[in-house]
């Protein structure tokens, strides 16, 4: 494959140009819109992976939010490493963009967070489906519903928007209810 094929992939080894170091990507706040609309029962959201907020606004404007935080003071939300927080649980959903190199983790540390029932939302690379380390994840945990969007949603680096609105790569929302064992259902959104 050429080059050019794994940068429009979004493969982080062969990244245009150098990433973020702490792979900062702001996530559309259309995105967190639209969860809303298709799991209006989200509730006590702890957005984990704050940034500057592009998804906890959202969820705060809408009465839901209960606390952000990040690794990286970025103006918004407080700071905490999601990884190492090691409190027992979460009465809430717990709803976030993770830095990708660490997606598998937050998942599994999110999943182990949460009480039976409660949701755990990761906006994420059409390309966490694919991996055999990621089977076994999606082998134990099943999904309950994965909701790809019609149209891509942007993601930006650093948050800079205008300088980083290139449409892609494609993310959707993996929507895992903490105990479901069904199969997972594919819904599209907007």
């Amino acid at each position: 494959m050429k080059e050019s094929t794994f940068i429009n992939l979004g493969a982080t080894n062969h990244a245009k140009g150098v990433r973020e170091s702490n792979d900062y990507y702001a996530t559309d706040p259309i995105a967190g819109r639209l969860l809303l609309e298709v799991e209006p029962d989200l509730s006590n959201i702890w957005e984990c992976a704050c940034g500057e907020g592009h998804l906890a606004k959202v969820f705060d404007e809408a009465g839901k939010l209960y606390k952000a935080t990040d690794l990286i003071d970025r103006g918004y939300g407080s700071i905490e490493d999601f990884l190492s927080n090691d409190e027992p649980y979460h009465n809430g959903d717990i709803v976030t963009n993770p830095p990708y190199k660490y997606a598998q983790e937050f998942v599994e540390h999110a999943l182990s967070k949460v009480d039976e029932g409660r949701k755990v939302c990761m906006f994420l690379k059409v390309l966490f489906l694919e991996s055999q380390s990621r089977k076994k994840l999606f082998t134990l945990y099943p999904p309950k519903t994965i909701y790809i969007s019609s149209s891509r949603i942007n993601c930006a680096k650093n948050g800079d928007f205008k300088t980083y609105n290139s449409s892609a790569i494609a993310y959707v929302w993996f929507v895992w209810i903490k105990g479901y064992e069904g199969e997972t259902i594919i819904k599209w959104i907007n």
